[in-house]
């Protein structure tokens, strides 16, 4: 029997009133239900929610697909535009950070409450504030796409306040620990320290080393030229939760042309003496797993009696001498592929104090 405004009594007794949550996917009405033994409890229980839920689509919009499905059709739609690291880096953040914790959300039930709630559940599993800030970027990219397809009208997670983030200081290797690197490096058997002076004289990063091949190098013109990368990615590959893949460089900036050092010159064409494949650092027929290079450069660095650094603070320290060296800010962002220079100087602010030094000391003398 039915009792006008969508409510009904059931066969099992029960009264039943259905409201309306939005539309789903296919355009159809979601809708929502409420059970009671009479007529008046349905109704008591009814009406807040038939309200609740026409505000929540007059504010926000009338799109009721579960943020579960949403979160995979944009998946879908991004996937042709971006490369499979990227794509596998979105697809994983997504699954292990937000779909699990939002995913029964409809799309217009999403606010800012629910955004809280994400961020605490990150806060609470101790992520450091860059992953938490990725996570809620590629959200809001989600949920960006949802806005322009006119299906919801605001990004409720573009307005919780995030941890902030705190910038590491450029850890650079003083010059007597570089020395003392590079002595170890070129000591090393079978061409295991070539990495750590690729990364020491050219700036280059351990993907973009493990990729290079004897084509990239240009010995008659001393350069060495990047447009490729190796990276581990989290997926599904044969079986595996990770996979290394070869692709090209990161961004169109990230491609260059780095000039090749003297040192550097001698010691690749030492190592093509010994090549037998297509790639610099190893003779196989795929690019060498940018782990084994971390693994070779711990040991390098234990024998050079180095304290704990990261292979990523060589780069930092390429950049470092290059400044001070008196070499110009889009010189040296060139060099690293940064996309801007203002990268450059926000990352080596410290590298250049010595030269605002010489800078202030000059206009002094100047004015005496």
């Amino acid at each position: 029997m039915r009792r006008g405004e969508n409510i009904y009594h059931r066969k099992d007794k029960r009264w039943e009133g259905r409201y309306p949550k939005g539309k789903k996917a296919n355009g159809k009405t979601k809708y929502g239900s409420v059970y009671g033994k009479t007529l008046k409890e349905v109704r008591e229980k009814l009406y807040p929610l038939k309200l609740h839920y026409q505000v929540i689509q007059n504010n926000q919009g009338q799109a009721a697909i579960s943020f579960n499905e949403w979160g995979y059709l944009w998946l879908q739609e991004v996937q042709s535009n971006v490369k499979q690291s990227t794509y596998a880096n979105y697809e994983h953040k997504l699954e292990h950070y937000v779909l699990n914790i939002l995913g029964e959300y409809s799309l217009n039930e999403l606010d800012e409450e629910a955004a809280e709630i994400l961020l605490k559940d990150l806060e609470k599993r101790k992520l450091k504030p860059s992953t938490i800030h990725a996570v809620f970027r590629i959200t809001k990219q989600c949920i960006n796409l949802a806005i322009r397809k006119k299906m919801v009208k605001e990004n409720p997670f573009a307005l919780v306040q995030l941890p902030k983030l705190v910038k590491n200081r450029n850890q650079a290797l003083t010059k007597q620990e570089q020395k003392r690197l590079e002595t170890t490096a070129l000591a090393a058997k079978k061409g295991q320290g070539l990495a750590i002076l690729l990364a020491l004289h050219a700036g280059m990063r351990i993907g973009e080393i493990s990729a290079l091949t004897w084509e990239d190098l240009d010995f008659e013109n001393n350069l060495i030229h990047v447009h490729s990368t190796v990276q581990r990615i989290i997926g599904v590959f044969d079986g595996k939760k990770t996979g290394l893949i070869y692709t090209s460089s990161k961004t169109a900036s990230s491609t260059r042309l780095i000039p090749m050092s003297r040192m550097l010159k001698k010691l690749l064409l030492q190592q093509k003496q010994r090549a037998k494949g297509k790639f610099v650092l190893t003779n196989k027929e795929q690019p060498v797993e940018p782990r084994l290079l971390t693994y070779h450069f711990h040991r390098i660095r234990e024998k050079a009696k180095l304290a704990t650094i990261h292979f990523h603070q060589l780069r930092h320290t390429f950049a470092t001498r290059c400044l001070e060296s008196r070499g110009d800010i889009m010189s040296v962002s060139a060099l690293m592929g940064h996309s801007s220079t203002q990268m450059t100087l926000d990352t080596y602010a410290g590298a250049l104090m010595e030269q605002r030094f010489l800078v202030v000391n000059q206009m002094e003398e100047a004015i005496g």
